[in-house]
Formats: structure tokens, sequence, C-alpha cells
């Protein structure tokens, strides 16, 4: 993949929901200073084996529809979907990208 690739309310389904690899979904705002420390890190998950996981942005002030869908209430939330259903959940920031990748391993 290389980049996160950007989510749509109207693109999630295809993107995540019917994706043949784990995904992992990072719900996020751009006034969110949290949002933009972890963006880095989404950036480095990305460059994980196409094959393995493929990284989604869901900008949640211009996708609220998938945001309440998924009850996100606060971001970053990180939710990892294998199988077009969620497997793993984590809210605010992770330090790092091995902190995220030996949360969500397991479902790789």
């Amino acid at each position: 993949m290389g980049k996160p690739v950007e989510v749509t309310d109207a693109t999630f389904v295809s993107e995540v929901e019917q994706a043949t690899v784990p995904v992992l979904v990072d719900f996020w705002a751009p006034w969110c200073a949290p949002c933009l420390r972890l963006a880095p890190t989404i950036e480095q998950l990305a460059q994980e084996p196409a094959q393995r996981l493929k990284v989604v942005k869901v900008n949640v002030d211009e996708n609220s529809q998938t945001a309440t869908r998924f009850q996100v209430m606060r971001i970053p939330t990180l939710v990892l979907f294998k199988d077009g259903k969620q497997v793993e959940r984590l809210v605010a920031a992770m330090p790092n990208k091995a902190a995220i990748l030996s949360q969500i391993q397991r479902h790789l």
C-alpha cells in the first residue's frame, strides 16, 4: 500500500468491510493534536505488506455517519476489521508502531 487510504462514508463498505485482508481504520480529525502526533505512526503502519494489513483513515468531521455507526466517541480511535467485522479497538494514541502491532498481531 505505502500510504493510508482515505475512506469516506460512501467507500467504507467496499474499502474496509469487503477487504480480503485485515484493515486498520484510523478515525481522526485535522484539529486533533493527538491524531496529528499519531499520523507518522499510521504512515509507518501503512508500509506493512499489503497482503498482511491495509491501513485507512476516516476523517470523523467529514464522515460522521461512519463514526456514529462504530460509536467513535474519542479520537484518535484505531479499529481493526477482519473479515468485515470489528475485532480490536484502541482508543487514544498508542506510543509507536510496535505498540500498535503488539495489540493487533493475533488478528494478522
